[in-house]
């Protein structure tokens, strides 16, 4: 499967310490195995799927889509003002 990654995801990971990579590669390894790990959206996120995870003790969101033999990954972080940043970044 090909992995198509936005600006905003590489910006975040980049950004992340060294750790939170590491754990940021393991769970799109999860996504890989298995694509229906994260939770379907409806509405205005209808199609995209939010994989939560924990690190340590913080609370992550990982936004993805599935088209075709492409995951794309969209935007990751913390809940607060998680689907307000997600919204505004799709549309």
């Amino acid at each position: 499967m090909k992995i198509v990654a936005s600006n905003a995801f590489i910006r975040f990971k980049k950004k992340a310490i060294k750790n939170i990579q590491l754990e940021i590669d393991a769970q799109v390894k999860k996504i890989l195995e298995n694509p229906e790990i994260g939770e379907l959206k409806k509405g205005d996120l209808k199609g995209v799927r939010v994989h939560k995870f924990t690190f340590k003790t913080q609370h992550y969101l990982l936004s993805y889509e599935i088209i075709g033999d492409t995951l794309n990954l969209y935007i990751i972080g913390t809940h607060e003002n998680f689907y307000d940043r997600l919204k505004n970044f799709l549309y």
